[in-house]
C-alpha cells in the first residue's frame, strides 16, 4: 500500500526527519512511535505531501502521490483542523463535499457516524462548544467518512477518556478488518502495543527500531519480570540479575540479565513486598522505548533507572 524510501527534510539546519524508510500493508495498523520532538509529524506531513521532501520519496501503490492518492487518504491532525463557529453537521458535510462525496449519501454517513460517537444530539451546536473529546470525534469522522484506503491518526488518543479510547480502539479494529491501512503516530507506548501490527520507532528524526511487533519484542528477548505489590519497592533496581527497573508506586518492570534466577528475585521480595503477581514476561514496548531512545522517562514512575 505506501513504501516509504529515505525520506529528509530539514528546516533552517535543523534536520527534522533523516533517512526515514517504512511500508504499510493494506488491513495492517502501522505505530509511527517516537517521544515528542521526534519527527512523528514532520514525516506524515511529508508522506502526505503536505510538506516537500528534501530527498526520497513515498509511493502509493508504487506510484507517486497524485490527486487520486489525494481521495483514497484520511488524515486526522494532532491540531485539530475544525471550524469552530460552523455547526458540527454543517462542518462534516463541507469536508465531505471536499472530498466529492454527494450530498445525500454524506449526510446518510454523517448520521452514522455521529450516532455511533453518540453526537446526534450536538448536530445544530458550534463546534466551539463541544468538549476536547467531541470536537476529535467530528475531526475523525471528517477524516473517515469518505472510505479512505489509507487513514493516517496523528496522536488519535490524546484528550480521550477511557470509554472512547476504547471507542476509537474498536473502530480502529473495524477499520483493518475491512482491509484499511492505517497509521497512527503517538508517544503512548500501551495503545501503541496493544493496536499495531508493526511499528517505527524514530528519535531525533531517524529510524531506531523497526519491524513487527512480535519481531521486535523477540529481538529483545523475554528477560523481563512484571511484579505488582503493595509496599515500598524502591529497592527492587538494587537486586542482584536487576538490569534496569521501571518502578511503579504499586507495580515494577525488571529486566534481567542472562544469568539472572527468578527464584532468588521472588525470594528476596517476599517478607518487604506484599505480592499480588510476579510474572516472567517479554519486555513491554514501554521498557523498550527507554532502553532504545534513552533518557526518556517513563510517564509516572517513582524511580527510573
Amino acid at each position: 500500500m505506501l513504501q516509504v524510501a529515505h525520506l529528509r527534510k530539514e528546516f533552517d539546519a535543523v534536520l527534522a526527519v533523516d533517512d526515514v524508510s517504512f511500508e504499510v500493508q493494506r488491513g495492517e495498523i502501522f505505530g509511527l512511535l517516537g517521544p515528542n520532538g521526534a519527527g512523528k509529524t514532520t514525516t506524515i506531513r511529508v508522506v502526505l505531501n503536505i510538506l516537500e521532501a528534501d530527498s526520497g520519496e513515498a509511493l502509493y501503490d508504487g506510484r507517486k502521490f497524485s490527486d487520486r492518492t489525494r481521495d483514497i487518504l484520511g488524515y486526522m491532525p494532532e491540531e485539530r483542523g475544525l471550524y469552530k463557529k460552523s455547526k458540527v453537521l454543517d462542518t462534516i458535510l463541507y469536508f465531505a463535499e471536499l472530498r466529492g462525496v454527494p450530498r445525500g449519501k454524506a449526510k446518510a454517513e454523517a448520521y452514522r457516524w455521529m450516532k455511533r460517537f453518540s453526537l446526534l444530539e450536538h448536530g445544530e451546536r458550534k463546534v466551539e462548544e463541544l468538549s476536547k473529546g467531541n470536537q476529535q470525534k467530528v475531526q475523525f469522522i471528517t477524516a473517515v467518512l469518505h472510505g479512505p484506503e489509507l487513514l493516517v491518526l496523528d496522536e488519535p488518543f490524546s484528550g480521550l477518556d477511557p470509554v472512547n479510547q476504547i471507542l476509537f480502539k474498536d473502530i480502529l479494529l473495524e477499520l483493518k478488518k475491512e482491509g484499511k491501512a492505517i497509521i497512527f503516530s503517538t508517544h503512548q507506548m500501551e495503545q501503541a502495543e496493544k493496536l499495531s501490527d508493526s511499528l517505527c520507532l524514530i528519535n531525533k528524526g531517524r529510524v531506531v527500531l523497526g519491524g513487527s511487533v512480535r519481531e521486535v519484542k523477540r529481538r529483545y528477548g523475554t528477560n523481563s519480570v512484571h511484579v505488582e505489590y503493595e509496599g515500598d519497592g524502591s529497592f527492587l533496581n538494587k537486586l542482584p540479575g536487576v538490569t534496569r527497573a521501571i518502578i511503579y508506586p504499586n507495580s515494577a518492570e525488571l529486566e534481567l540479565d542472562r544469568e539472572a534466577k527468578t527464584q532468588a528475585i521472588l525470594s528476596e521480595m517476599i517478607g518487604k513486598l506484599d505480592l499480588r503477581k510476579f510474572e516472567l514476561v517479554e519486555p513491554s514496548l514501554q521498557s523498550i522505548f527507554i532502553q532504545v531512545v534513552g533518557g526518556v522517562p517513563a510517564p509516572k514512575p517513582v524511580e527510573a533507572l
